[in-house]
């Protein structure tokens, strides 16, 4: 059963299913996988069926009618525990936030609320009591924060979406981490009524789900002016840009830093050229100012916000914090208001500087985070490594920016990689509609969409002859479930052979990529034997080019289909 939001409705429509199969399947699903660490609190199994009973099918209207979806716990859900991940702050409200009300009224059916670094604070998801989250994609690596739980609930395939915050990045990192879209909505566009502070002034109530059309739908389903809500904003003139000829910018290389990742630079640059590909326009500007700006998160006095969301709490009980939580906003008590009003003259510099910027671009094109790390790095460098995974983000809502963070393809060890299109405030529909067109791995015409399962993938020893060839990624998938894979004798580079087969296949992990026709027929005519184009059928349905062995080339091979993919099997054999 598929939990994204389009396919739901869909089979909610043709009646092959009800809300109720749909949520005793979210929580069968939740206790095979266990609740901690992704869950801090879960609404009781029957409360949840008994909301999913009530809905009115006559009402087909709902735009969310009987989706389930997640909240991060620093976000009111009534009855229900905020813990902010910190027990001794825990608190039941009577009232959901206006953002989960408005959620609820749609259609949408709460499952329970998710870990998160504790009060907000954090990129990594690492910091809370009731466990550190992980990337589903390899339990080594971070989930990202803060809102981890929401993200792994997700890309875990427990709900079709989440509620999240962020202020400094903490709803694009952890969606980069997963293989997730991640909308930070313009600030004041959702209501924050009910969500604990981190930084009022700058919080956003973030959605995290596998696509930016789901996004939207929620976006749309949730928004709106809170009366309630001081920081609350009716929208100002929307921002769009033409489907072709617009500008986007990308930072001149002195300012583009990947922090020790070396796969991270091509993946970058397969998005800029799936934009140019669309007909966009790429332009370098500077980013020294967007940087200066965002070091004046953490650096400068609006860390005392985080403080002043709980500093009566603070005060009391110091010993409830996170050690590393305690370490960042306990240092705010030293701040004069000096030092805030020198901090706000510095922002309204750095905001007219990039307002120049701005006048030769319609949106930017960062990565999420340019490196992705382990526990045991985070465990040795915790505050230095969360401020590098806050280069690219933590500028956004200071200089009051719209974002969307999109999958963009793996790295050479397997982990996701995503980046992000940052546009003026109020541009977060266009920002979602050009995210969801490279999202749709157009292949523009004059290329050739070629799949590619084994020294070909991203960070492997032959990419470099699709990039030399002028290609680029387009998508990482999976083929239809009816392949086998094979690991070929011989070398001197290991090499798989994928094979279409009548019983005993499965769905193989593969990249498709854009080879410009030009180059097509030479790169074809390089491919040694026993190795072919051929075509496959992607889990998709879709057909696409592809790499495909002959028989002869199985005798002596090893069967891996179980694997499930080439970077699987490698990263085994190297164990």
């Amino acid at each position: 059963m598929k939990l994204d939001i389009a396919s739901l409705l869909e089979a909610y429509r043709s009646g092959t299913l009800q809300p109720v199969d749909v949520i005793a399947e979210v929580y069968r699903r939740i206790r095979a996988r266990g609740e901690r660490p992704i869950w801090i609190h879960l609404v009781p199994e029957e409360q949840a069926l008994e909301r999913a009973r009530n809905l009115d099918p006559f009402r087909g209207g709902l735009p969310l009618f009987g989706i389930p979806f997640a909240i991060k716990d620093n976000i009111d859900l009534a009855g229900i525990p905020t813990t902010a991940a910190c027990p001794d702050y825990a608190y039941v409200p009577e009232q959901s936030a206006t953002v989960v009300e408005r959620l609820i009224a749609a259609g949408a059916i709460p499952i329970g609320k998710t870990n998160l670094d504790q009060f907000a604070t954090g990129l990594v998801g690492t910091r809370s009591p009731y466990g550190a989250c992980s990337s589903v994609f390899d339990e080594r690596f971070i989930s990202g924060g803060s809102s981890s739980g929401s993200a792994v609930a997700v890309a875990a395939d427990l709900v079709s979406f989440a509620l999240g915050t962020d202020t400094a990045g903490s709803g694009r990192v952890p969606a980069a981490f997963n293989e997730l879209v991640g909308l930070k909505p313009s600030r004041g566009a959702l209501s924050t009524v009910g969500v604990v502070p981190a930084c009022r002034s700058l919080d956003c109530v973030s959605i995290l789900t596998h696509t930016c059309a789901g996004a939207g739908h929620v976006f749309k389903a949730a928004r709106g002016f809170d009366p309630k809500d001081p920081w609350s904003r009716s929208p100002g003139q929307r921002r769009f840009w033409p489907e072709t000829g617009f500008r986007f910018g990308v930072p001149d290389a002195k300012w583009l830093r990947f922090f020790g990742d070396d796969s991270a630079p091509m993946l970058f640059e397969a998005s800029a050229a799936r934009l140019e590909a669309q007909g966009g326009t790429r332009v370098e500007f500077d980013y020294e100012p967007f940087s200066d700006a965002a070091r004046l998160l953490y650096s400068g006095p609006w860390v005392a916000e985080r403080l002043a969301a709980i500093r009566q709490f603070a005060a009391a009980h110091a010993e409830s914090l996170y050690p590393v939580t305690a370490q960042i906003i306990l240092k705010a008590a030293s701040l004069t208001a000096v030092n805030t009003f020198e901090a706000i003259y510095r922002l309204a510099e750095l905001a007219r500087q990039t307002q120049r910027e701005w006048d030769r671009m319609d949106f930017m094109l960062l990565p999420t985070a340019g490196n992705c790390y382990t526990h045991e790095q985070i465990a040795e460098q915790p505050i230095a490594h969360n401020t590098d995974l806050g280069y690219y983000t933590n500028f956004v809502n200071l200089l009051d920016l719209a974002a969307v963070a999109i999958p963009a393809g793996r790295r050479a060890n397997g982990m996701p990689f995503g980046v992000t299109l940052i546009g003026p405030a109020w541009s977060d529909e266009a920002l979602l509609a050009t995210a969801e067109s490279v999202r749709r791995r157009y292949c523009p015409i004059g290329y050739v969409p070629l799949a590619v399962c084994g020294a070909h993938l991203s960070g492997m020893p032959l990419n470099h002859q699709l990039t030399d060839a002028g290609s680029f990624l387009l998508e990482a998938t999976n083929t239809s479930p009816e392949y086998r894979l094979y690991a070929l004798a011989g070398g001197p580079i290991a090499k798989p052979g994928l094979v279409l087969s009548s019983e005993g296949g499965r769905a193989i992990e593969v990249e498709v990529w854009a080879v410009p026709e030009t180059t097509f027929g030479p790169f074809v005519a390089a491919v040694p034997p026993p190795l072919a184009i051929g075509t496959c059928r992607l889990e998709s349905d879709r057909e696409v080019k592809s790499f495909v062995c002959e028989p002869i080339g199985l005798e002596g091979a090893t069967q891996i289909t179980h694997f499930g993919g080439w970077r699987a099997y490698r990263k085994s054999a190297s164990s």
